[in-house]
C-alpha cells in the first residue's frame, strides 16, 4: 500500500485499549527510543486512561489511537511535553508490526501535524529520532520534518549509548 491511498483515524483512547498502551509501553525494545525504562501496571493504565483530562493543557501531552478504514488499530501517536508558552511539543508514533512500511505512520503523522496547527495552534512538532533508526528517519523527513541537529550519546538502551537526531517541522 501506498501513503498516499492509506486512510486512518485518529481517535482518543478508550478503556478497551488497556491491553495495546499495555503491550506498547511494556515493549522494552522500544525504552531506548523514548523517556521511558520501567514497566508499567494494568492498573497504573487503567488510571491513566480513566483520569486523562482529554486537555492538553491540563496534562500537557494527548494520546491518540490510530485506526485503519476497517476499524483496525494500528497503532498510537501522541504529542507529549507540549510547552504552551512556546507553542511547541514532540511528537510520537508507534506502529504495530503487522502494519508497518504500509503508509499508516505517514497518514498518521499528517493528521497529528494537521490537529496541532488547526486544533492546538502550535508553532512547531519535534522528534528525536535515534540516529541509527533509518525508517524513522525517512518517516519523518517524509511528513515535513526536517534534520536540525544531532545529539551526542543521547539515548542509552542500558548497555549502549546511541545519537540521536533532533527533527523539526514548523506549522
Amino acid at each position: 500500500m501506498k501513503a498516499e491511498t492509506v486512510n486512518v483515524t485518529l481517535r482518543a483512547i478508550e478503556p478497551e485499549d488497556l491491553d495495546l498502551l499495555y503491550q506498547i509501553e511494556n515493549n522494552q525494545q522500544l525504552w531506548h527510543v523514548g523517556a521511558t525504562n520501567v514497566p508499567y501496571s494494568r492498573y497504573t493504565l487503567h488510571d491513566y486512561i480513566a483520569t486523562s483530562s482529554d486537555d492538553i493543557y491540563a496534562d500537557r501531552q494527548v494520546r491518540l489511537i490510530i485506526e485503519s478504514d476497517d476499524h483496525q488499530t494500528v497503532g498510537i501517536c501522541d504529542i507529549v511535553r507540549f510547552e504552551p508558552q512556546h507553542l511547541r511539543a514532540e511528537a510520537g508514533i508507534v506502529i504495530m508490526k503487522p502494519y508497518r512500511r504500509q503508509g499508516y505512520a505517514e497518514a498518521a503523522l499528517g493528521q497529528l501535524a494537521h490537529y496541532a496547527l488547526s486544533i492546538l495552534h502550535l508553532h512547531q512538532l519535534y522528534a528525536v529520532v535515534a540516529a541509527d533508526n533509518e525508517p524513522a528517519l525517512k518517516l519523518f523527513r517524509k511528513s515535513g520534518f526536517s534534520y536540525e541537529t544531532q545529539l551526542r550519546d543521547w539515548l542509552f538502551d542500558g548497555h549502549n549509548y546511541a545519537d540521536a537526531v533532533v527533527m523539526q517541522r514548523f506549522l
